[in-house]
């Protein structure tokens, strides 16, 4: 018997639990100027929360506010946040341009361009057949979104963009030139992801979630396989760094889990998480854990175990959905993680997730509870 009253072979009986635990606290909250917190991205230890038009900096050293950019209303929401490897700043917006920015040695952001560039415009606005239908008796230059842009990745020297045009575009983001667009769903674009041997996915409102990818550099993606398992639209992708896992939230309240079989070609249904009570509205992938926020206004931290995913712990504090989610620290100080959750209350939230091993009568209760 061991000393608090369980046997070893008792214990070896029951059902197979982690042998860890997480542990969370809320460690500071940032309150935006503007409501509705629509997108986070992080990049050399800034925090980049937009707020309807206005995005806002902080120094994730300390939380201080240190600027406040693109204030044009007309610019609409912003959408999406990425980060080019010479720090350019590349910003989505509803008014369907994606807007790059330069940040000065103050640490203030100037706008430098915006996408597709007026000289690209021109190059190919001669041509009849740059022109595409984009609604009856109304016409568009291929290079250019028609509707809001909703997500942007920028890796290994390519941007992919995704909008509710139903089409995905793909940039030089040190030249602004559109290199290729492809009419991708039958419903908007929500989210996409790329691996980093460069297969794309893209989820949309349609259902469904699309894998493209190209035979060689001077080739144009092609579609190579269609993933359905949501019942509703698909607003969020997160990916495992190494591209063997994809992970994917919905308004249908799931996270179905693909796992990447021999040939990269094909994703397999691994499982679906259920637990929110509202819509998967982010996801990100984070050390090895899937942490997602909802519209039911909550966050949660889901781990892998022997039967798979499940959540282990749920940040709470949010007083409406939970709109955008970012890893800002990972592995450090013994595996704390610290995340940023941002919300249409207007509040960002920063969370340090750590684990904790679990002992053998802590195991017994949590697998008699089951």
């Amino acid at each position: 018997m061991s000393s608090n009253g369980y046997s070893v072979s008792s214990l070896s009986q029951i059902s197979p639990v982690p042998h860890e635990t997480l542990e969370h606290q809320c460690i500071t909250t940032l309150k935006i100027q503007n409501p509705h917190i629509s997108c986070l991205a992080a990049h050399n230890n800034l925090l980049y929360a937009a707020s309807i038009n206005e995005i806002s900096v902080f120094d994730l050293s300390n939380y201080a506010f240190i600027d406040m950019f693109n204030n044009d209303l007309a610019s609409g929401s912003v959408k999406s946040i990425a980060f080019s490897s010479t720090n350019k700043v590349f910003t989505a917006h509803q008014d369907c341009k994606i807007r790059v920015w330069q940040m000065t040695p103050s640490k203030r952001h100037q706008l430098v361009s915006t996408l597709p560039t007026v000289i690209d415009r021109f190059l190919h606005f001669m041509l009849p057949k740059n022109y595409t239908t984009v609604r009856r008796h109304k016409k568009r230059l291929w290079l250019e979104h028609w509707d809001t842009v909703s997500h942007l990745v920028v890796t290994e020297g390519l941007m992919y963009s995704v909008s509710w045009d139903k089409s995905f575009k793909i940039w030089n983001p040190t030249t602004y030139r559109c290199l290729e667009s492809v009419n991708a769903h039958q419903d908007a674009v929500n989210a996409v992801a790329v691996s980093d041997i460069g297969v794309v996915y893209t989820a949309s409102a349609d259902g469904l979630i699309r894998v493209w990818e190209r035979v060689d550099k001077d080739s144009k993606h092609k579609l190579i396989a269609t993933l359905e398992k949501h019942k509703a639209p698909v607003n969020a992708l997160a990916l495992k760094r190494d591209g063997s896992f994809l992970f994917s939230g919905g308004c249908d309240r799931s996270i179905v889990v693909w796992r990447r079989e021999s040939s990269v070609h094909r994703m397999v249904f691994v499982e679906a998480l259920w637990g929110h009570t509202g819509a998967i509205l982010c996801l990100i992938n984070a050390d090895d854990l899937i942490v997602s926020g909802s519209a039911d206004q909550t966050v949660r931290v889901w781990q892998h175990g022997e039967n798979g995913y499940r959540c282990n712990t749920i940040l709470k504090g949010h007083e409406k959905p939970v709109k955008s989610l970012v890893n800002v620290k990972s592995g450090s100080r013994g595996g704390v993680v610290s995340i940023c959750s941002g919300s249409l209350d207007g509040e960002v939230k920063v969370w340090e997730v750590s684990k904790k091993k679990l002992k053998k009568f802590e195991l017994y209760k949590l697998s008699s509870k089951e």
